[in-house]
């Protein structure tokens, strides 16, 4: 009994801390907004925790801790998972309504695209360049790979062929996509499902305006659940300290300088291409993203600020026909940041290993990367396993992975931040191109 109760006093300990958090929400919803601050304040507390966790506990003792630290992130994550798949659908869905006949869906949709396929290229060669030029996977020491990470994500990865890419895109089943998060299929379920909505004309706008009561009821839902941002902040950060420790940045310092330059030429880039269209409305733009980007920083999960996101760009100005029919496609389309570390990781594996790849090949590999990229989920390590098929079809041992696997967390941090950086300049973007972007005022 005694080792029942000692066992389960982290958990305890995590319930009341959970039930406090919860009565100071309660006491506090009222009150002005300051949620950034709050996930600032538990990104520190948790890297306070995790590193007195990491250098008092023994290995069998941290291990525990990292496990029970997890259910915070894992609940957070959790409730953002629960309203994605029915806020993709119904804004979608909504969004292709509004913007009335296939000609003008056909019009946004050709603009969006024209922005993604260019986004990622560019991402895809940033992240090429730079590792031909860094070499960062000359400095990887085979002896501090993650062989049981690597063995998880192996398992679940495909080797890529056309049957797997169009079973990966086209869902067989509208419940089965919802119930297992697949963005990229329930787009396209929506994509005919609003473009019949919008033909069929005035029969449909009953459900339609169903549909949006529906998606403000979800978006209403955001607010509360973003509530639990900074719990799942600090145990995210608190786990992967107290596992991984600070020390990890000694042996990965060269891997994770090199790729945050590469991560800086991106932004650089992005913010460059957005001024030229948006022009001094990207420091509004940024005031307004900045949460997104914290909970995407701290948690890893471009996805899991998907639903504050389309709020936050809807006050900024965009009209919400494009966002509701641009943001979704730009979470199966757009994922810069994951896309520029995928030559990266994959070309510093190759190099690790001492492998030689002929720029052709190193072409082929982005082109391929292109396709393979798309609908990938925008949660942590989904673009791992991505690499690992790459690498296993380049002939660049897939097991490789093992070697990035201890400082990914970190990269994961940043190239999820700049996936909601990206799909917020396609939305704001597009919404400039069509004419439906508001004033500062009208916003």
């Amino acid at each position: 009994m005694c080792i029942f109760l000692k066992k389960a006093a982290p958990l305890w300990g995590i319930f009341l801390l959970l039930k406090s958090y919860i009565a100071l929400l309660s006491s506090t919803m009222k009150k002005s907004n300051k949620l950034t601050l709050y996930i600032v304040i538990a990104m520190i507390a948790g890297a306070i925790l995790g590193y007195y966790i990491h250098e008092t506990q023994s290995a069998t003792s941290i291990d525990a801790y990292s496990k029970n630290l997890k259910v915070l992130t894992t609940i957070f994550l959790r409730l953002v998972q629960m309203i994605i798949a029915p806020l993709v659908f119904t804004t979608l869905v909504v969004g292709i309504a509004k913007l009335g006949d296939l000609k003008t869906v056909g019009r946004v949709g050709g603009k969006a695209l024209l922005w993604f396929v260019s986004a990622s290229l560019i991402s895809l060669l940033i992240g090429l360049i730079l590792v031909n030029i860094f070499k960062p996977g000359e400095g990887i020491a085979l002896s501090n790979a993650d062989v049981t990470g690597a063995k998880d994500l192996m398992g679940k990865t495909q080797v890529f062929s056309l049957i797997n890419f169009v079973e990966h895109v086209f869902p067989k089943s509208m419940v089965e996509a919802m119930a297992n998060n697949e963005i990229l299929q329930i787009v396209i379920f929506s994509i005919f499902f609003g473009v019949a909505a919008a033909a069929i004309g005035d029969a449909a706008k009953g459900f339609v305006k169903a549909l949006e009561t529906i998606a403000h009821i979800i978006l209403k839902m955001v607010g509360y659940v973003m509530n639990f941002a900074p719990l799942g902040v600090f145990g995210a950060i608190a786990a992967v300290i107290a596992t991984k420790g600070l020390a990890i940045f000694l042996f990965y310092g060269k891997y994770l300088f090199f790729f945050l330059i590469g991560i800086a030429t991106l932004w650089v880039v992005l913010l460059g291409v957005g001024f030229l269209i948006l022009k001094n409305r990207i420091p509004s733009l940024l005031k307004h993203i900045t949460t997104p980007l914290v909970i995407a920083f701290s948690t890893t999960s471009s996805e899991a600020v998907f639903p504050k996101l389309t709020e936050e760009l809807e006050r900024f100005g965009c009209k919400d026909k494009i966002v509701s029919f641009i943001l979704p496609l730009g979470y199966s389309f757009n994922l810069d940041g994951s896309m520029m570390y995928m030559t990266f990781a994959s070309m510093a594996i190759a190099q690790a290993y001492g492998i030689h790849l002929d720029m052709g090949t190193q072409l082929t590999m982005l082109l391929v990367l292109m396709l393979t990229s798309k609908g990938i989920a925008g949660v942590p390590r989904a673009s791992l396993v991505v690499v690992t098929a790459t690498c296993a079809m380049f002939h660049i041992p897939p097991e490789g992975i093992a070697l990035i696997l201890p400082i990914d967390h970190f990269c994961d941090m940043f190239r999820s931040a700049t996936n909601v950086l990206g799909n917020s300049l396609a939305t704001t973007v597009v919404s400039k191109w069509e004419g439906a972007l508001e004033s500062p005022k009208q916003a």
